[in-house]
């Protein structure tokens, strides 16, 4: 898939894990790891919008296009 998820990266820039940052964005476990492993088909741009509040970052920054 040509779109990359760098949610793993902007965590471990921030120090953060997984579980806080589940708490923080309202979000279950097993949601944010689906979408931190890259599993994810879609995003809402409200869980974008806490996700990169909270990690105090920009979504290109979290997401990247790469064209195979």
């Amino acid at each position: 898939m040509p779109i990359i998820v760098n949610l793993d990266v902007m965590m471990a820039k921030r120090k953060m894990s997984l579980n806080e940052l589940s708490e923080k964005v309202d979000l279950t476990l097993s949601n944010l790891s689906i979408l931190k492993t890259g599993k994810a088909k879609a995003v809402r741009f409200s869980t974008l919008e806490a996700i990169c509040k909270v990690l105090d970052c920009q979504p290109g920054d979290i997401l990247e296009f790469r064209d195979e």
